[in-house]
């Protein structure tokens, strides 16, 4: 198999789709930082803990039931999901 070429417009079309999904991901991780960031606000005023693990826990499982749903393999999309919760948290932490 060949390297594609630059100028290969099926190719560059397809970049073009990634790199559009690629900002709106980044847009909804912002978003969801934002929220988490109002939510950390609130368990510090309130005196809540920051860390909510059964919480974080059923977030990973629905997101791993969506994945399936969506004939995803399920554990990359844990693992992705695992992350942006250490990111929230992290931004809780912070509030």
């Amino acid at each position: 198999m060949s390297p594609s070429k630059p100028t290969d417009p099926v190719l560059a079309a397809h970049r073009a789709d990634l790199e559009q999904l690629d900002a709106e991901l980044v847009q909804l991780i912002a978003r969801r930082v934002e929220i988490a960031r109002a939510v950390g606000a609130h368990k510090k005023a309130a005196g809540l803990a920051t860390l909510d693990a059964s919480r974080e826990a059923a977030v990973v499982r629905r997101a791993a039931t969506l994945a399936r749903d969506a004939q995803l393999p399920e554990e990359p999309v844990r693992a992705v999901f695992w992350q942006v919760m250490e990111l929230c948290r992290r931004v809780q932490e912070g509030a």
